[in-house]
């Protein structure tokens, strides 16, 4: 069993920064690609950024490029966030894929930007 869980999240000005984690436990071994999305109130869930279990390749979407980085140290990925917009308000969830294609998801964290 594999188990993603999902930290950091909270309230911050719109212009800060928050870094959220994303931490596998359970049977999880090393070649698992992880990525972040996020869900607006009233809107899909879209990607926001990935990384492959080497930690060599990685994925931004458009709306948070120059702002976001992610980053591995093993079973754990941080998304650190800058320069936070109001439209980055959404609840991220992080997502483990192993190299046979399951999937496994964490509940998600709220992150709330102001004005």
């Amino acid at each position: 069993q594999v188990h993603v869980v999902e930290s950091g999240g909270g309230l911050v000005q719109a212009g800060g920064s928050l870094r959220l984690t994303c931490a596998l436990s359970g049977r999880a071994g090393l070649n698992y690609d992880m990525a972040w999305f996020r869900q607006a109130p009233g809107k899909e869930r879209e990607f926001v950024a990935s990384n492959t279990w080497t930690g060599i390749t990685t994925r931004l979407s458009n709306s948070v490029k120059g702002r976001f980085t992610i980053s591995r140290d093993k079973n754990t990925v941080y998304l650190q966030m800058s320069s936070l917009k109001l439209e980055d308000t959404a609840v991220y969830t992080c997502r483990a894929q192993s190299t046979t294609g399951d999937e496994y998801w964490g509940q998600g964290t709220q992150v709330t930007v102001s004005s």
